[in-house]
């Protein structure tokens, strides 16, 4: 069976966690390696992920005890996805709202008192 190794760096923007491991990450970028199986008896190369270890940060005091986590390989792929969509929210909570153009809030206003006036019940936003 051949495998193959791939390197990489991941980045986090939020604090994390990985599969069963019960240790909030921080963020920050993490190296990962992933190990692939070679797919045996197609006509093309496919591969088949095996093995993703990813490599943390010593923990402040020790900085020469460094770790490497084992982790089932969808379960990056699940935490990065989290942390975008995290990131997502959190952008847009930030995102300044748009402000009405002049003459906006006067045709809103309008439109609210036809819809009153034509026995429609009107809810603010």
């Amino acid at each position: 069976m051949t495998v193959r190794t791939t390197k990489s760096t991941v980045t986090f923007a939020n604090a994390f966690m990985l599969g069963d491991f019960d240790e909030m990450l921080p963020p920050g970028q993490y190296d990962v390696e992933i190990d692939e199986e070679l797919l045996e008896g197609l006509s093309f190369d496919a591969y088949r992920k095996v093995l993703t270890l990813v490599h943390l940060p010593a923990k402040s005091g020790h900085p020469s005890l460094s770790r490497t986590l084992t982790i089932n390989p969808g379960e990056l792929d699940a935490a990065l996805t989290r942390d975008a969509a995290a990131s997502d929210q959190a952008s847009a909570r930030k995102a300044p709202k748009a402000k009405p153009k002049p003459g906006e809030a006067e045709i809103d206003r309008r439109a609210m008192d036809r819809a009153e006036d034509e026995g429609m019940i009107v809810q603010p936003h």
